[in-house]
């Protein structure tokens, strides 16, 4: 259905475009979760003239099957975990062996936070249209919690916008979000790369040059 991550962002701006002017919301800001949703993100911010920023989310990994979403974790001075139970449940894992998994993680958000963001003073969403990007959803942890931290910095609204998402897990997101905008839920879906021609997986300076290119006009 796509070409790539910006083909599949420019179709999402344009449906969350008319979505956002329909129900009158205004003063968005547009949060990536890297390193997916940066090129989506992009061209979703360039479409509504907002400011671009991250949210750093990282997904906890089941034990043996690093793929499969345990639950995620998100940046922040009390840094907020989700834990998907009934994964959880199946994986046989502890506390110990999640604490540890959480904190790998928190070590690789604050790498990428250096090597993403530098000095860059990140946007606050309070009292504003905070736009969650991703180049799609499967369990939805990091959505989960990235939707968490915002509403717990005040945001006023709350949009996820994704490419494509399983049905269930859009049922889902729909009571956690003021707004999910979706262009693809497929009756059967398996991963997201499939919807995608182009699904490689983003380097740290493929990542830092498309962020480098969108904040130059700021």
């Amino acid at each position: 259905m796509f070409r790539d991550r910006p083909d599949a962002g420019r179709q999402l701006a344009e449906k969350l475009a008319e979505q956002l002017e329909t129900l009158d919301l205004r003063d968005p800001v547009v949060y990536a979760l890297p390193r997916g949703g940066v090129p989506v993100a992009v061209e979703v911010a360039r479409r509504l003239r907002a400011p671009l920023d991250l949210i750093l989310v990282r997904k906890i990994g089941a034990p043996g099957w690093p793929e499969v979403a345990m639950g995620a974790v998100v940046d922040g001075e009390d840094p907020q975990t989700i834990i998907n139970e009934d994964v959880y449940a199946a994986t046989g894992s502890d506390a110990a062996g999640l604490a540890r998994a959480r904190q790998a993680e928190l070590e690789e958000i604050e790498r990428r936070r250096k090597r993403y963001l530098g000095d860059r003073p990140q946007v606050s969403p309070a009292g504003r249209v905070a736009v969650i990007v991703d180049d799609g959803i499967a369990t939805g942890a990091t959505a989960k919690v990235a939707l968490a931290a915002v509403k717990r910095q005040g945001a006023a609204t709350t949009v996820l916008a994704v490419p494509v998402a399983p049905a269930d897990t859009v049922a889902e997101m729909r009571g956690l979000a003021d707004v999910v905008v979706v262009l693809d839920v497929p009756s059967e879906f398996w991963a997201i790369g499939p919807f995608y021609t182009d699904f490689h997986q983003l380097t740290d300076d493929e990542t830092i040059g498309l962020l480098r290119t969108a904040w130059s006009g700021d």
